[in-house]
């Protein structure tokens, strides 16, 4: 379908990117600037994390800054993006007889902002936010992106934002520019060529992929973003690596988009490997 929209997850790595101008950001921005334009934007950030399935559902989302130790100029950072409370209550009755809160306390958060700020300077395209639990296993997740995926084609884009690979114990703090260590190179392209491949299943229990998932997804917060974006794809789509990379060894900056070629929608191509900065990540 030409108008579908694509779905893309985003690595979002350090949350001073959203005040940065470097490879990463400037690759975000062109792909704002290549994709068609959405009527509105659902995001799954890693960073909106608790024990059920809820969405915002406010005309006006606060910017959270949801974060600390970081210079008081990030603080200052507003994204006065519009909500849009209709698409709120269409994504609860999708998801239908699923339990989904319509929560009107959250707003949106620096795994959100952070990243729009560059694809979307203008913060005129409407966002809502989905919640993951905690609670649920990785088939639940790739499930809910699976459900959410009509809104493709109804001119939302789906936004997944977190890091494929965020072992923060094992990141070199004094040395943002450390070559990949092997096991994080490993698992980087092991699951781009799954993701080629169209092969799911591993990606959902990634646990299956043995050592090297586990170095790479310590905890499951920032990985099930992915798997909401690999949810909706479908048949026909093509999957692109827009940015890649990994900082400080061990935090992947891969961004994901699903989407089919036409001729407003172009890949948009990468390898960026160039640190962000020496400011503490998430």
């Amino acid at each position: 379908m030409a108008d579908r929209i694509p779905a893309v997850f985003l690595g979002h790595g350090n949350p001073m990117q959203a005040l940065a101008s470097n490879d990463y950001t400037r690759a975000w921005r062109r792909l704002g600037e290549k994709m068609p334009r959405p009527r509105a934007i659902l995001a799954i950030s890693a960073h909106w994390y608790g024990s059920k399935t809820a969405v915002t559902a406010v005309a006006t989302p606060r910017t959270l800054h949801d974060f600390g130790g970081f210079p008081q100029e990030l603080y200052q950072v507003q994204y006065p993006a519009p909500g849009d409370p209709v698409l709120a209550h269409e994504i609860q009755r999708l998801l239908a007889p699923l339990a989904v809160s319509l929560d009107e306390s959250w707003g949106l958060d620096h795994g959100t902002w952070s990243v729009l700020r560059h694809v979307y300077p203008n913060a005129d395209v409407p966002v809502v936010q989905l919640s993951i639990d905690a609670t649920k296993a990785a088939d639940y997740h790739f499930g809910i992106g699976r459900a959410l995926a009509p809104l493709r084609d109804e001119g939302v884009l789906i936004l997944g934002s977190g890091n494929l690979i965020h072992n923060l114990r094992m990141y070199a703090w004094d040395k943002p520019s450390q070559e990949p260590y092997d096991w994080a190179a490993r698992f980087d392209n092991k699951v781009q060529e799954l993701m080629r491949a169209g092969d799911n299943a591993p990606l959902i229990q990634y646990e299956t992929l043995g050592p090297d998932a586990a170095l790479a997804i310590p905890t499951p917060d920032h990985y099930l973003p992915l798997l909401y974006v690999l949810g909706t794809r479908q048949p026909g789509d093509l999957v692109r690596f827009p940015v890649s990379g990994i900082e400080g060894g061990s935090l992947s900056m891969l961004a994901v988009e699903l989407g089919t070629v036409s001729g407003h929608q172009k890949p948009v191509l990468g390898d960026f490997r160039k640190p962000a900065g020496g400011a503490r990540t998430h």
